[in-house]
């Protein structure tokens, strides 16, 4: 009887999983083709702007016509992946089809003139978008479109970054503070891993990292296996790690309301914020804070690679950036925090490694994935990106990062439509 019972349960889970495979599989396809384009048309936008400078005097243009294309068309889609997750909290109108358009059209802009902005943010809403508009043709009801949602997340965060498994856990992770979504995991993972594989079929490739071998004494190696020396370094860097989290995500909030409270005139805040971003380009002299960061606009330019070699990164550069990538978003230009928070990490991860005496390369991976741990309130993503990005080698130092940025990043992050399920630290 017991038997039969298993066998009649591991039938409907079978049948269940089938059907998920079944659905996922064209949408994630379509999704990982969608973030091909996406790769390919940013990367000759910003290739173009480093043959033409001049085009950074544009950026205040460029604001202005993605603040009208939001106005006249966007309608909800301006609040960007927190449409998308207020959606799988709540369902109400649904995600709109023109977000996928639109904001890969406003990340191509704002890159082409310079704008400090990210790539993850366009992934997730193509993603997301995708995922709404075959849920309606395959009429699902809202608990499975829910979970289609959130497998668009995973399609597109796998897909833009080339890590699949991180993908998957980051979408059932990022929904709620301290809570996993489970029950959506196995269409995420598919959805994950066939966006992937689709970026790859399309011969988009990513950027490869690498962890110098370390040579550190150990004077416990016979009792641990871990350095507790670079241990202790590890967690004084990931405290910085999680307060540079906290002093983004808070930078973004207030200058939004401080661009609000500026000016009543809403098409007056993207013509400012360009203003600024050239005014402190004009200052520095050098463009190295502008656009994604990952490609050297010259021969010796600050950039996310350029982080994990020894003087890689002035002092003060993930400041910069921080400062740049906060105008940027808060003034209305596209394209998402992550990669800008990835810069952050690691220059701020190379600056440490010369305070601390550590290592270079091990502490920009650790600043690269815990400062995004911080600020999207995802350790456990995050801890899976370094593996999935630098190997398994360092897992114990990635995840005592992730987790220690995680609890000094405060309760909050850069996603509003993020739930907070379990407090951090109880009162």
């Amino acid at each position: 009887m017991i038997n039969k019972i298993l066998s009649l349960q591991q039938i409907r889970v079978f049948k269940n999983l089938s059907r998920w495979t079944v659905i996922i599989l064209p949408v994630s396809i379509s999704i990982g083709s969608m973030v091909a384009f996406f790769l390919w048309a940013l990367q000759r936008a910003i290739h173009y702007r480093f043959e033409h400078p001049w085009l950074l005097y544009l950026l205040p243009w460029a604001g202005l016509v993605i603040h009208f294309l939001y106005t006249l068309y966007g309608k909800d889609a301006e609040k960007g992946n927190n449409v998308i997750i207020d959606e799988i909290h709540q369902p109400k109108g649904g995600v709109p089809k023109r977000m996928a358009p639109l904001v890969l059209f406003s990340t191509i802009i704002t890159h082409l003139v310079g704008g400090s902005a990210g790539r993850e943010g366009t992934a997730v809403q193509i993603g997301g978008s995708i995922a709404q508009l075959f849920g309606k043709w395959f009429r699902l009801d809202p608990k499975e479109m829910q979970i289609l949602l959130t497998a668009g997340i995973a399609a597109g965060f796998g897909a833009v970054f080339g890590t699949p498994l991180t993908g998957a856990i980051f979408a059932v992770e990022v929904l709620t503070v301290g809570r996993i979504q489970y029950h959506a995991i196995f269409p995420c993972l598919v959805a994950s891993i066939v966006g992937d594989l689709t970026v790859s079929a399309w011969q988009i490739h990513h950027i490869s990292y690498r962890i110098d071998t370390l040579a550190l004494p150990n004077l416990f190696e016979t009792y641990f296996s871990l350095n507790l020396f670079l241990v202790v370094k590890i967690v004084i860097a990931s405290i910085a790690f999680g307060l540079a989290s906290w002093l983004f995500a808070q930078l973004v909030y207030r200058l939004k309301r401080f661009f609000l409270s500026l000016t009543p005139k809403a098409w007056l805040i993207p013509l400012l914020g360009g203003l600024i971003i050239i005014l402190m380009t004009l200052i520095l002299g050098k463009p190295d804070y502008l656009s994604l960061g990952v490609d050297a606009e010259y021969p010796g330019a600050v950039t996310i690679p350029s982080a994990f070699q020894e003087e890689g990164a002035d002092t003060w550069s993930w400041l910069w950036k921080t400062a740049y990538t906060s105008v940027t978003i808060s003034s209305g230009f596209k394209g998402g925090e992550v990669t800008p928070l990835f810069y952050i990490g690691a220059t701020l991860g190379n600056t440490l490694s010369i305070l601390l005496d550590a290592p270079v390369s091990l502490f920009a991976a650790l600043g690269f994935i815990a400062v995004f741990a911080g600020a999207t309130n995802t350790p456990l993503a995050c801890t899976i990106m370094g593996v999935e990005l630098f190997g398994s080698e360092y897992l114990i130092y990635f995840a005592i990062a992730c987790y220690t940025a995680y609890f000094f990043s405060g309760q909050t992050g850069i996603y509003s439509a993020q739930q907070l399920g379990v407090k951090k630290i109880d009162p």
